[in-house]
């Protein structure tokens, strides 16, 4: 096993279940999500979405597992696994993917095999994300809500 690959098995944080947060979560590890969020997961490690879980959040970490709800992007830097109770909807920018018969995913799909399909894929999903954000102040600035 290559070093640090799988040292993240100690969970480092836990949104259980009946629990609810309004806000972005910075995570330095493992991070278990069985509840309620709205705002995005950043983690440095892997993420477990339980069947429960409802999120409208935009998620990234390294091994990524879906059992439940995810209304956002996923971003999974070596592997995503779709489980048959999970419902995406989003774009997905992954190096491998699992999707469990029964799971619904809606939005764009990219499986990048390579260092240089993974860096563009990233670039252009950011450079979309910076877009999106801007037009609302442009619409406004200019008269065009």
């Amino acid at each position: 096993m290559p070093p640090g690959r799988y040292d993240d098995f100690s969970i480092n944080t836990i949104i259980g279940p009946n629990t609810s947060l309004a806000g972005n979560i910075e995570s330095g590890g493992f991070t278990r999500i069985d509840g309620s969020i709205r705002g995005d997961v950043n983690a440095k490690g892997r993420v477990v979405i339980g069947e429960r879980a409802r999120m409208k959040s935009n998620v990234s970490g390294t091994a990524i597992t879906i059992g439940g709800v995810v209304y956002g992007n996923v971003i999974a830097s070596e592997s995503l696994v779709i489980l048959s109770t999970a419902l995406v909807l989003g774009d997905i920018i992954t190096r491998r993917i699992q999707a469990d018969e029964g799971c619904l995913i809606h939005g764009k799909v990219m499986v990048c095999s390579d260092d240089a399909s993974w860096t563009r894929a990233l670039s252009e999903h950011r450079d979309a994300q910076g877009i999106k954000s801007a037009l609302p102040v442009f619409a406004k600035t200019h008269g065009m809500n």
